[in-house]
């Protein structure tokens, strides 16, 4: 009677708990991992806002980007590190329901925000004099606040359907954390419903907003072609290439995970695949935006330390 309620009041994360080696080595990467993408990421959103020239679509956007990567890992993160160095890796059926809500909220708002990343960086190559008339405020906004309600309303259906699923008492999930595919191989009927509607999902959160990036940059390369100067060719081609490369991390992983039916889920495949992109790539997103704008963000955070030194002098006094 206890263990039953038990099963239903928590689940078991097993993770690699029988691997105990590799649940070290695993404790330090995201322990790594998840301390340099709170630096970055925080740095990013200071140094856009303190700064009025990155008062711009494209930083506010990438602001966006690194609040949205600073609340998923923190989500997920601080969570698996204690499991990872607890003998008994359990976690609420509240603190998994939040887990999983929140997580695949910001997972879709993200795919519907490098979408709009995408347009942003086509009307500044293939529209430069009406940029800031097309990009306004007022879009950026909307544009935002719209990946951001649509991720969370959608999420909130997946968590809904899932969690109505009968699982007989089975509360051990094969995986680090709450996530769906993990959670539907719990049940104990047939998930086909679930697995269509998660496909369907899928496509319109992954492969529509995937192919209006890949639409946008076929217009941007049209553009850049269309440039004599090499110079001026380079100028515009460096301008996308962060925005590309973090695209290619997050929806390269997503999809090898989404696109498939969770009944065809492998479960060691799925645990590495999830890590690096719920880990590894908000880590590298600071990196692969501030290589390609190195002088200018040291330029900014010098400026920061000057007029902080500057404050605590004229405290002094």
């Amino acid at each position: 009677m206890d263990g039953n309620q038990s099963s239903l009041g928590q689940f078991i994360l097993l993770g690699v708990s029988d691997r105990p080696q590799l649940e070290l080595l695993l404790f330090v990467l995201i322990l790594i991992s998840y301390t340099m993408t709170l630096l970055g990421n925080t740095t990013i959103i200071m140094v856009s806002w303190l700064d009025p020239h990155l008062h711009t679509p494209m930083y506010f956007f990438l602001s966006n980007l690194s609040f949205l990567d600073l609340c998923y890992t923190t989500s997920i993160g601080p969570q698996m590190l204690v499991n990872f160095r607890s003998a008994h890796k359990s976690i609420s059926l509240a603190g998994c329901v939040a887990q999983l809500y929140i997580s695949l909220s910001l997972g879709c708002t993200e795919c519907l925000l490098l979408a709009v990343m995408a347009y942003d960086r086509y009307a500044a190559v293939c529209q430069p004099l009406r940029y800031t008339a097309i990009m306004s405020r007022r879009l950026c906004l909307q544009l935002a606040a719209t990946a951001w309600l649509c991720g969370f309303s959608n999420s909130m259906l997946q968590t809904i359907l899932t969690l109505q699923l009968p699982r007989c008492g089975q509360n051990q999930i094969e995986h680090f954390l709450c996530e769906l595919p993990a959670l539907l191989k719990l049940a104990c009927v047939d998930t086909s419903a679930n697995e269509a509607e998660l496909l369907a999902s899928a496509f319109f959160f992954l492969l529509v907003p995937l192919g209006l990036i890949l639409v946008s940059y076929g217009y941007i390369g049209a553009a850049v072609m269309r440039i004599h100067s090499v110079k001026g060719r380079l100028k515009a081609f460096n301008t996308c290439t962060s925005h590309l490369a973090v695209v290619s991390l997050f929806y390269g992983t997503a999809m090898s995970m989404y696109l498939q039916p969770p009944s065809s889920y492998s479960q060691d495949r799925g645990k590495m695949v999830s890590l690096f992109y719920t880990m590894v790539t908000p880590m590298l997103n600071p990196f692969i935006y501030t290589l390609r704008n190195k002088e200018e963000y040291a330029n900014i955070l010098l400026s920061i330390v000057w007029m902080g030194k500057l404050r605590l002098g004229g405290g002094g006094r």
